[in-house]
């Protein structure tokens, strides 16, 4: 049976993939023809199938290296097989890419394809300075590399950059989902990326292990398809909520479900109930019985042909929709007359004026950092719960601040402040300063590293699971360099400067890739610092309690003279957006912004205060612990360690004499 499915699992996947295709784009139009110039049926019905080649064999990629990273161990065959299936994958999906990108070019130039110099040159243009094209060759050219790098990398820890590479390929996908400009243009691509990254590690990780099934015995089979199950579990929850986003951005309301595209969606979201259906029979019946019964095994096996089916009809309809006409049309803000400046520059209309209740009322909700939220306080009480059900104990004030750090920090990427943070410096500021330094303070003290090395179970196969991953993260030398007291204390103030005063600080605040990277280094830099001062997870080295209430006091003194250089400035840093935003109510941008560095120098103070104090309590214990231990070792020695100290003071005054 094995046999028979290492053939029938991907037939069946491409098979249904291909048909649904073509089914979905009859239904709901998408390879219509344009009555303005039609580009032919062959890039009209060949680019969704195109597209859809190229989602499969990213998947195919993507899934392969995660096992390869997560479930597999590379003392047996199955992770070279892993690689070469990756590296082959990905070997298609550059191939795929590039054909989907010269269709693309023939849909978007209506050109006639030709031998000539003008049709070359034509084709150079759209590749190199077009961005749709520039898209498509970074997709191409990312796809290529992560080929070759498959074929040269074995090293386990190495791969976890490959499989960095082979993700970044999705994000020009990604950000060609939505127009930019248009509303929702944010959570449309961040719902978009989730939702391509967890569909390919989910397709592409069960395809593999059907590929991989000679190389497994019984044990190792089991082993590891737990391991993807729990993979396939996290995919799932991601794959609903950002197809949900996604689906309300397109379709608007209830009665938009019957509009071609809306049922489309129905069956996409019909294959997506299914397919939870077959990951709760894998989780509560035949991973746990495969053992048993040889019976067991075959009908697995056959549900696993089933579930390739069904993603093949998911991947299908979803190819179909990229082409297909939505019912919420994606208008530029450019393209309406009555834009106001707000809406040209951010693509969304000026929220109303800034109240104090309104940093709690107004809610902007980025679901990508919902999802690390949510995710973060799941697996860190899971953690505690295991520690308890075997009778050891874990501080409840850690796990009290752990889950207050993450709520705040849910709220500042989604609440109030996240509203107004494009509109306003100094609710960018106030951001800022929660960012890197309540929400660490509150982190920190939860020690989720030592939580995970107590609560994860360690691997015995030589794969590499989640504690592995995060013990290797926090002992490698670049965790030593950036961990060291004195650099966490330099990233810390002097990125305040860098980005600030270059030009990263414009692509934070105009682009929404540039805005998650800003608050994913605002965290770390924050973090790394007060890990340094106040830790309690293992870090290479620490300074002594005196020296750290000098490089905190210092560090806050360099904060203060940024927030004070700010208050004084009487130049705007982004003029050509918090001075081109058309407000009528609030202060001046100019007068925002010196706000705003009041903000930089008096709401640190709290934090540094706080700091401060768990400095010196900490301190306080640590010479109460070291003196009750030196008197023990006193009681059980009779002060030998002193009287031998007052001997040869005493040998050494009876020299001198």
């Amino acid at each position: 049976m094995p046999r028979l499915v290492r053939v029938l699992g991907p037939s069946v996947l491409l098979l249904v993939a291909f048909l649904s295709t073509l089914v979905a784009l009859n239904a709901g139009g998408g390879a219509a023809a344009q009555l303005l110039a039609d580009p032919g049926p062959v890039v009209r019905w060949g680019l969704p199938v195109a597209k859809m080649l190229v989602n499969v064999s990213a998947a195919g990629a993507i899934g392969a290296l995660m096992l390869a990273i997560f479930a597999l161990s590379p003392r047996e065959r199955e992770f070279s097989f892993a690689l070469d299936f990756a590296a082959a994958s990905a070997a298609f999906f550059a191939v795929a890419s590039a054909v989907t990108g010269f269709l693309t070019f023939l849909l978007v130039t209506n050109a006639t394809v030709s031998l000539n110099d003008r049709f070359s040159a034509t084709v150079g243009q759209f590749f190199s300075q077009i961005e749709l094209g520039q898209a498509w060759l970074a997709t191409t050219l990312i796809a290529a590399l992560v080929t070759v790098l498959c074929f040269a990398v074995r090293n386990q820890t190495a791969l976890v950059f490959v499989f960095g590479i082979a993700l970044l390929s999705l994000l020009p996908m990604a950000q060609q989902g939505h127009s930019a400009g248009a509303s929702g243009h944010n959570a449309a691509i961040t719902a978009l990326g989730l939702h391509l990254v967890f569909a390919a590690i989910w397709l592409g990780g069960l395809l593999t292990i059907v590929l991989l099934r000679n190389h497994l015995g019984k044990d190792r089979l089991n082993d590891v398809l737990g391991r993807y199950s729990a993979l396939a579990l996290l995919s799932f929850v991601v794959v609903a909520a950002s197809g949900y986003v996604s689906a309300e951005l397109r379709v608007g309301t209830w009665e938009n479900l019957f509009t071609p595209y809306g049922l489309l969606v129905v069956v996409k979201v019909a294959a997506l109930i299914v397919l939870g259906c077959f990951g709760i029979l894998h989780r509560r019946f035949f991973i746990g019985r495969m053992k048993a019964a040889e019976s067991g095994r075959r009908w697995f096996w056959w549900l696993v042909v089933a579930e390739l089916g069904f993603m093949g009809l998911a991947s299908g309809v979803a190819a179909a929709l990229a082409r297909t006409a939505t019912p919420v049309a994606q208008v530029l803000a450019t393209d309406i007359p009555t834009s106001t400046p707000a809406q040209i520059l951010t693509g969304e209309p000026l929220p109303p004026e800034l109240t104090f209740a309104r940093y709690f009322t107004e809610w902007n909700v980025d679901l990508a950092w919902l999802l690390f939220c949510a995710f973060g306080i799941f697996f860190y009480l899971a953690g505690v719960w295991r520690l308890h059900r075997r009778g050891d104990k874990w501080p409840i004030y850690r796990s009290v601040l752990w889950v207050s750090g993450l709520v705040i920090l849910f709220y500042l990427t989604s609440g109030g402040l996240n509203v107004y943070v494009d509109y306003l410096f100094s609710a960018h500021m106030l951001m800022h300063m929660m960012l890197t330094m309540l929400v660490p303070v509150l982190l920190v003290p939860g020690a989720p590293v030592t939580l995970a090395a107590r609560a994860i179970r360690k691997r015995q196969d030589g794969s590499r699971g989640g504690r592995e991953w995060i013990l290797i993260a926090v002992h490698s030398k670049f965790a030593g360099i950036v961990a060291n007291p004195l650099v966490a204390a330099g990233l810390f103030a002097g990125s305040l400067w860098v980005f600030y005063y270059t030009p990263i600080f414009s692509w934070a605040t105009t682009d929404h890739i540039g805005h998650q990277w800003m608050i994913v280094h605002f965290l770390i830099t924050g973090y790394l610092f007060v890990q340094s001062l106040i830790g309690i997870d293992p870090v290479p080295y620490r300074l002594a309690y005196p020296f750290r209430l000098l490089l905190l006091i210092g560090t806050m003194v360099f904060h203060a003279f940024f927030g004070v250089a700010l208050m004084m400035g009487t130049s705007l840093l982004l003029a050509d957006w918090y001075g081109a935003m058309g407000r009528t109510w609030g202060l001046s941008a100019i007068a925002d912004q010196q706000m705003g560095g009041g903000v930089a120098w008096g709401v640190g103070e709290l934090p540094t205060i706080a700091l401060a104090i768990v400095v010196a309590v900490q301190w306080s214990r640590d010479d109460a612990k070291v003196s009750k231990r030196l008197d023990r070792q006193a009681d059980r020695t009779n002060d030998a360690e002193r009287l031998e100290y007052n001997a040869k003071l005493a040998k050494m005054a009876a020299r001198d004499r």
